[in-house]
């Protein structure tokens, strides 16, 4: 049986890659900092809940630890774990700053320098997942853009350092997600157009060529697609899950809606 480890598996995406490599026959143990999520996906999955802030070095080693203790390996790593966090230079609270950088980047790099002599011994495969905000600037939002475009790099990085080991290190970057944290963001949003969360979904997508947010569980296909054999030759790649939402030039968006 292949075993992987999923950050930030209790909720959104992290839950939905959970789902979906346990289907494929892996042993899935999820992390996160809230015990109810992670044990109610663990319990769903027959898996393994580990409550471990990833962003904290004790705790990266111990989700490892227990990982491989329970299974006897890694095979798959997904670097989910992740918070929002707005603000521009002028009102962006270091604390703030820091604890973005911290669970998104930093976690990332911790757990994987953990689990990367268990990864290298079993040729595994990591998946990170950053966002489109790591490729393109999005307002009010420093830290997490910031953090998401190290978390595109580390990944690169990373792959040029162990995949002469075997190991394959690749990074997923979603658009718009039904998520809860998105949810949160809609209701923001909707608050301030004096819309209803649906209402600002459409807002935020009109100018997606699919027109939609996607769902995690399209995500969680393709981290399912990276971490296996049908990609065995994928390495250090930016795989954008968006609705084709990079490739939009913004600055010609109003002859597309003149033309429609």
């Amino acid at each position: 049986m292949k075993v992987a480890l999923v950050t930030g598996g209790g909720t959104g995406i992290g839950a939905a890659v959970a789902r979906r490599l346990a289907a494929e026959g892996y042993a899935v143990v999820v992390t996160g900092r809230r015990a109810a999520p992670i044990e109610e996906i663990a319990a769903e999955i027959d898996g393994l809940a580990v409550v471990a802030d990833t962003g904290l070095v004790d705790d990266a080693e111990r989700a490892v630890r227990e990982t491989v203790e329970r299974f006897g390996g890694l095979d798959a790593l997904v670097c989910n774990a992740g918070i929002g966090g707005g603000g521009s230079l002028r009102d962006l609270d270091p604390a703030t700053w820091d604890d973005v950088l911290r669970t998104n980047l930093t976690g990332a790099f911790l757990t994987c320098r953990a689990a990367i002599d268990h990864l290298a011994a079993r040729r595994g495969s990591v998946v990170t997942i950053s966002s489109v905000s790591g490729l393109r600037a999005s307002p009010e939002s420093l830290a997490y853009c910031a953090s998401k475009a190290g978390l595109l790099m580390l990944t690169q990085c990373m792959a040029v350092d162990h995949g002469p080991e075997g190991v394959r290190v690749n990074c997923v970057a979603p658009g718009w997600v039904r998520t809860p944290m998105a949810d949160e963001d809609m209701d923001v949003l909707a608050e301030r157009l004096g819309l209803d969360r649906e209402a600002a979904y459409a807002e935020t997508t009109v100018d997606v060529p699919l027109r939609r947010p996607a769902s995690p569980e399209e995500v969680a296909a393709t981290v399912a697609w990276l971490v296996s054999d049908d990609a065995s030759y994928v390495n250090g790649s930016v795989v954008t899950v968006d609705g084709g939402h990079t490739p939009v030039d913004v600055a010609m968006v109003a002859f597309g809606r003149a033309t429609a």
